[in-house]
């Protein structure tokens, strides 16, 4: 039976374990380079000594990144936030972090700093973001339980390391400055009150009429740089091996379709009946026997179209030895092989790397294929599709050009259009926001201004009334185009219209109430000290990231 902690850590370590098995793997064909990724490794194991590890042997590589990803889980809660690069430096910068705690004595961490460190972990938070002690037992139990996953003594041992790590991050910080400026600022932007309106208009809904002239378009067109250039394409002709050409001749046993289907469940769901509708929160017991014979047609088809893709990438693996065996050099030598062999080939129109055709399956690996051929490789090997395979031959390869302008005149036109449309939206949102200013300082509320300019320029704009917030606890719903207002607006003032998506946003200052920024303001210390705080780590981040890149240059073996 599953344990709850290793449903819990599969769940939560999918990214670690996904990273930990590619290290582990791929450590017995490359090597650890300077910048602390993979590179090629020389036929002998070359040491890459790191702060008392060995990066070239696999259990100490399955040591930083084990604890480190089991430090990380513990402090975010859900490991997937981490991508593999940052796996990879919080580990080596966790263990030049540590280095340096040895290095300057400081203390293993007591069984109190421990318990106080894991009351911190986001991993054992509840619903409010507080230590959740019933969580924490539950833990604890279930790793009793585990006893080929993580042990107890492994959590107390990577929380202990990293208080020790604390430590040295708290001295390498130092106080931390921070300008009183910075401070005024910080608190401006998160504690200011606003009450606000929004008119907003469909940009869809915008449509004047433009009707450019050949010599607007052709201007456009010669002032587009690259934008119309036609990229590189090549030219290939392929022989065909259709896998129907096989299915008659495979056959199957009722024995190897079932046990097909029992090794491809999941890929033949059984149908629903229509006369039997599914209930709510009720799963209807299993009936393997039933499943099989409602899909069995399907399993059998599926089946014999796999083998008969086999007989296809045979039989072109086949003729693609014979056209090397018959040392055709040219592509009329090939074609003459071709014909002689009374096989059939095809063209395509030619095509760009990220436009495969349909003929070929639409694959973007059979397009890479097809880019590698030239005068010097004139055929392919065989490809398989999905339904049977192909031999590629060589044709022609077009450089990246411009086209003329008569052969792309419709798309300069619609670009053009939009183009024009769009800064003509632009220029409305420049009038329309002086307009709507004009008619609040008159007098008129924000929606009675919104109404009566919206109706004057033939739009529609609407309006929407946002209560008091602070931008430190804004509604979880607002647009965040309208906080990117806020710091250039004031109290009666009207946003320049901000295109958001496919609209156009402006919004009004209704109210707007600033913070007390002198010192005696609780919230003056409490920024400070959050921008000190993160001015200082900001500091020791950086001496610990030229700490790990000295290391590795250091280790990094020569001729690699």
């Amino acid at each position: 039976m599953i344990s709850w902690i290793q449903k819990y850590f599969q769940h939560h370590f999918k990214t670690i374990f996904a990273v930990l098995l590619a290290v582990i793997i791929v450590t017995f064909i490359f090597g650890i380079n300077a910048s602390g990724g993979f590179g090629r490794a020389d036929r002998h194991m070359v040491d890459r000594p790191f702060f008392g590890l060995n990066l070239a042997l696999q259990s100490d590589q399955q040591s930083l990144m084990g604890d480190a990803g089991l430090s990380a889980n513990l402090r975010v809660g859900a490991f997937g936030q981490l991508d593999g690069d940052q796996i990879q430096n919080y580990a080596f910068q966790r263990a030049a972090t540590l280095h340096l705690a040895d290095k300057w004595h400081i203390p293993a961490a007591t069984p109190a700093e421990i318990t106080e460190q894991i009351k911190t972990l986001r991993m054992f938070a509840g619903q409010d973001g507080q230590f959740d002690a019933k969580s924490y037992q539950t833990f604890r139990d279930n790793l009793k339980t585990n006893p080929r996953g993580v042990s107890e003594a492994d959590i107390v041992r990577v929380v202990g390391d990293d208080v020790r790590a604390e430590k040295v991050q708290n001295l390498l910080a130092g106080p931390g400055y921070v300008l009183p400026a910075d401070i005024k600022g910080q608190l401006l932007r998160s504690d200011t009150e606003w009450t606000l309106g929004t008119a907003t208009t469909d940009y869809a809904a915008f449509k004047p009429e433009i009707k450019p002239s050949d010599t607007e378009l052709t201007q456009f067109f010669e002032q587009s740089g690259g934008r119309y250039d036609i990229p590189p394409q090549v030219i290939v002709s392929y022989i065909d091996f259709p896998a129907l050409n096989h299915i008659a001749s495979v056959n199957v046993t009722e024995a190897e379709v079932r046990a097909y289907y029992d090794g491809n469940p999941s890929r033949f769901p059984k149908p629903a009946d229509p006369a039997k509708p599914a209930t709510p929160g009720v799963t209807p017991p299993a009936d393997p026997a039933a499943d099989f014979a409602a899909v069995r047609g399907q399993v059998e088809s599926t089946l014999k179209l796999e083998r008969a893709q086999k007989i296809a990438a045979k039989a072109a693996s086949d003729f693609s030895f014979a056209i090397f065996e018959s040392k055709a050099k040219s592509v009329e030598a090939l074609d003459a092989f071709v014909v002689s062999r009374k096989a059939t080939v095809k063209t395509v129109a030619p095509f760009a790397r990220n436009a495969p055709p349909a003929e070929l399956g639409g694959s973007p690996e059979i397009a890479n294929e097809a880019f590698r051929l030239s005068k010097d490789r004139l055929v392919s090997d065989a490809l398989t599709t999905p339904m049977g395979a192909v031999i590629l031959i060589w044709r022609e390869t077009r450089p990246a050009h411009k086209p003329l302008f008569s052969e792309t005149r419709e798309k300069v036109a619609s670009d053009y259009t939009e183009n024009e449309r769009r800064k003509q939206f632009v220029e409305l949102g420049k009038k329309l926001k002086r307009q709507l200013e004009e008619r609040v300082k008159a007098g008129d509320t924000f929606e009675k201004g919104a109404e009566s300019v919206a109706s004057a320029a033939g739009l529609k704009l609407e309006t929407k009334a946002i209560p008091a917030f602070k931008a430190m606890n804004r509604p979880q719903d607002l647009d965040y185009s309208i906080l990117g207002t806020l710091e250039r607006l004031e109290k009666g003032q009207v946003s320049d219209m901000v295109l958001s998506a496919d609209k156009g946003l402006f919004v009004y200052a209704v109210e707007k109430k600033a913070p007390d920024v002198s010192e005696s303001n609780p919230r003056y210390v409490e920024t400070r000290t959050q921008l000190a705080s993160y001015t200082s780590r900001m500091g020791a981040s950086a001496y610990i990231s030229e700490l790990v890149e000295k290391e590795l240059k250091r280790s990094d073996p020569k001729g690699l």
